[in-house]
């Protein structure tokens, strides 16, 4: 086992990914202006609001090292995931709100393809598990599990949906499974989009082919559905402590969600 990225290998036809939920610096925590905004984009405890998953033989993987050092979501060529808006590099030189990561200068050519090797590929390469189940089952589901703060002005206007699918307009599961999922989110009572503004990052579009039997599916959720976001984060009240306590109800909604994620993988839906 690796000392960044954790591994729970089940044997049923899911998997659910955490690609943003570390928060180390490696050898690279030195270059950015400081630890805390190097920190501060993470999906905060989102592993923890799925760590059910695990007793339904989901396999999970996470990473420990901060998106900031590497994105893992990001499309290794450089490409933009969302031309024309706000977002993200491979290996990211500003944060969610535009603000430069690194106090002198950004990655290099060089430095970004070290990145890739050390962290990129083993993450991906711990994805194969795909082909691992697939061996066994028609259908397998890669469920990529993000959050971000219900407010970021630079990247999208007014607050988001507390449930945020995202398919690539359809493209990376079958319409039943996205159709289960948003069913279960409308029930909720809480707000909902499919293929909204998060339509699924690299890794959704990447591994999901459908006509293969591998369904892809992102959902990012907004933060304030388990945790007491402050207007503005600093140092001082940035993350909240996890609260299973305060996360309960989403986390119940999120378990009705995983439950039928897991039947329709076994088509029993």
């Amino acid at each position: 086992m690796s000392d960044w990225i954790d591994i729970v290998e089940g044997e049923a036809p899911l998997i659910v990914a955490f690609p943003h939920v570390g928060t180390g610096l490696a050898d690279v925590g030195e270059g950015f202006r400081s630890p805390w905004i190097a920190r501060r984009d993470a999906d905060w405890w989102v592993d923890r609001l799925y760590g059910f998953a695990a007793d339904m033989g989901a396999t999970l993987i996470g990473t420990r090292i901060s998106r900031s050092v590497i994105d893992l979501n990001r499309d290794p060529s450089g490409a933009s995931l969302y031309p024309g808006q706000a977002t993200t590099e491979l290996c990211p030189t500003t944060t969610f709100d535009g603000e430069p990561l690194y106090a002198g200068a950004a990655p290099d050519e060089a430095e970004v393809a070290r990145r890739r090797t050390l962290w990129f590929d083993p993450y991906h390469a711990a994805l194969r598990a795909i082909d691992r189940l697939r061996e066994r089952y028609d259908r397998v589901v890669l469920y990529d599990a993000h959050s971000i703060r219900s407010h970021v002005p630079r990247l999208f206007d007014g607050e988001l949906p507390q449930f945020n699918i995202g398919t690539n307009g359809g493209m990376t599961c079958d319409p039943a499974l996205s159709a289960a999922v948003a069913s279960i989110c409308a029930a909720s009572g809480e707000s909902h989009v499919v293929d909204g503004r998060f339509r699924g990052g690299w890794t959704t579009r990447h591994y999901g082919r459908p006509e293969q039997g591998v369904h892809a599916i992102q959902m990012e959720l907004a933060m304030r559905g388990y945790m007491d976001e402050p207007t503005t984060p600093d140092a001082a009240n940035w993350p909240p402590p996890f609260d299973p306590a305060r996360a309960a109800a989403l986390t119940a909604i999120l378990s009705r969600i995983m439950k039928a994620v897991h039947a329709f993988a076994l088509q029993e839906v």
